[in-house]
């Protein structure tokens, strides 16, 4: 699980959610350390902040989306901003408005982490 997220009190309570749900998870600041976490870590889900520097959120699921190592990687924008449409166009598989709502993370991670597991068994065939 990599978390993209400026704001250190949310991105420490994602991580403490995840970690209690059973999620290892990695935190980036920036969407450049992020898009480099994601290349050579390979993480199940990546849940990203619009609003973060170097490489915005949007575009760091573009840049994802494009390479043949990351485009299999569920991504969960979770923003403040009003953009469900703008992170759908980017290729994100789900987008969250904040405030951080525990049980509504959990379920869409969840349901992000099952649906690429299913891709990758079917794909295995």
């Amino acid at each position: 699980m990599l978390i993209v997220e400026r704001d250190p009190h949310v991105r420490e309570l994602e991580t403490l959610f995840l970690t209690e749900a059973g999620y290892v998870v990695t935190a980036a600041t920036d969407g450049h350390i992020a898009l480099e976490l994601a290349t050579t870590r390979r993480p199940d889900v990546i849940v990203t902040e619009i609003l973060v520097a170097r490489i915005d959120g949007l575009a760091l699921c573009r840049q994802l989306k494009a390479n043949p190592t990351t485009k299999h990687i569920p991504v969960l924008v979770f923003s403040i901003l009003a953009a469900s449409t703008r992170a759908s166009e980017a290729g994100a598989n789900a987008f969250l408005m904040k405030p951080l709502a525990k049980e509504l993370l959990l379920g869409v991670v969840h349901t992000l982490v099952q649906s690429r597991d299913l891709a990758n068994s079917q794909e295995r065939r």
